[in-house]
């Protein structure tokens, strides 16, 4: 049996309630502790999808089912080779769901979303480095999705890519993603399937790997620990396409009931060749399609965890403190976070310490990348922390907004000038 690394590790003092979610709800390291369930049993993370019925026809070695005549995924309860059975590690086991839910990202603006557990973005993991994870997956939507792991070491068919590491997971399917915690640091998760609209619905969420052994801890005793997920929207073209794939998946749905859902239907084909012959036969691929209507998005809104300016949460300081702020790009575009009144210290990126922290007052955050910076409590005041290219800050062309959020002192006590909200400047 292999040793649970999470339960007899030391606590980090990672306790505070962080911002990560538009409902302000979070997991924190203790309470993921106290609800966690050890080989059986599941702790939720947000509503825990109903069990499905039907079992998987997925073989070792048989490759995709997409390519099975008459197969049907519908229902279908999946585990996916390669991971130690439950009897063999002890797993902390989650339930994770793919939903549609209405999100105001700020008031007057609220669109559909694709969301994990109903929550814009997805509930933050919280967990020790090397234990063992299990997640089951429910899709409760009508399109397919499937989860990748950024940054961590998985399993490769736990990797979530699909028609690579495995099959879309289809509407009522639940998928089974096992795998061990490693390495420790800032990493995240996010659907992989349709990556453009779902990057555009904040169909991300953040996955902490803690260890005894921080160093960075060790260096800068910090006793509050923030997670910003860095977020751009471009709400008409979201809507647009979510109703045409919504559309476009009820008539893949109804095939695969019937047993007559063709894998050129979605453009699967097993090998080059096969979708090479496939064109000589007739088969039209859409980026070929000279009458295709060509659709890029290009945000309007930008957020910090699903929220944009003034609705963003506030970031909380007392003199003295230590502050820890991990920054997490789940998006197509480029941030730059210039901090007010401080210079931080970079100490982390990609989930990794930095051999030499660097101290830095602005710090670019690209596509997919994760930074840790440290912020010491030196300079009381009301401080703006914001992505440095103006057109970020905006909501819909009008400054401010956006991703801008301000540092807070806890312990100022009177002030001589109290802040107060500007919309349109």
């Amino acid at each position: 049996m292999a040793k649970d690394h999470g339960r007899d590790a030391p606590s980090t003092g990672d306790d505070a309630g962080l911002p990560t979610a538009s409902d302000g709800a979070d997991l924190t390291r203790r309470r993921l502790l106290r609800s966690a369930a050890v080989a059986t049993g599941g702790a939720l993370l947000g509503a825990a999808a109903a069990p499905t019925k039907a079992a998987s026809a997925y073989e070792p070695g048989t490759g995709s089912m997409m390519f099975m005549p008459g197969h049907s995924m519908i229902g279908a309860h999946t585990e996916p080779p390669g991971a130690p059975a439950d009897h063999e590690v002890p797993y902390r086991s989650y339930d994770l769901s793919f939903d549609i839910i209405e999100h105001e990202r700020l008031p007057r603006v609220r669109l559909p979303v694709f969301a994990f557990n109903k929550r814009v973005p997805g509930p933050v993991f919280r967990v020790q480095e090397n234990d063992w994870i299990k997640v089951n997956v429910t899709n409760n939507t009508e399109e397919m999705h499937t989860i990748h792991w950024h940054g961590l070491d998985v399993i490769y068919t736990m990797d979530g890519v699909p028609m690579v590491t495995q099959d879309p997971i289809h509407a009522g399917e639940t998928f089974v993603y096992r795998f061990q915690a490693r390495p420790a640091g800032t990493r995240f998760y996010h659907c992989h399937w349709s990556t453009p609209l779902h990057m555009m619905s904040a169909l991300h969420g953040a996955f902490i790997i803690d260890s005894p052994n921080d160093p960075i801890r060790e260096r800068f005793p910090y006793t509050r620990d923030y997670v910003l997920m860095l977020e751009a929207f471009d709400v008409n073209w979201s809507r647009k396409h979510i109703n045409e794939v919504l559309g476009g998946m009820k008539r893949v749905n109804k095939l695969m009931a019937l047993g007559k859902l063709k894998p050129a239907t979605h453009g699967f084909f097993k090998t080059y060749a096969e979708f090479e012959q496939a064109i000589d036969d007739g088969w039209s691929p859409p980026y070929a399609r000279g009458s295709a209507e060509r659709s890029l998005p290009e945000p309007e809104f930008f957020a910090i965890n699903g929220k944009c300016y003034p609705a963003t949460e506030k970031i909380l300081i007392r003199q003295g403190e230590f502050i820890r702020i991990r920054l997490i790009n789940g998006g197509f575009l480029s941030h730059h976070m210039h901090l007010h009144g401080h210079n931080f210290w970079q100490v982390a990126e990609d989930g990794n310490p930095l051999p030499a922290p660097l101290r830095l007052n602005t710090v670019s955050v690209f596509p997919g990348k994760t930074v840790d910076i440290m912020v010491y409590g030196d300079n009381p005041g009301f401080w703006t922390f914001h992505d440095h290219d103006v057109r970020r800050v905006m909501n819909n062309g009008i400054y401010p907004g956006g991703m801008l959020t301000v540092l807070e002192y806890e312990d100022m006590g009177a002030v001589p000038y109290v802040p107060s909200i500007a919309i349109n400047e």
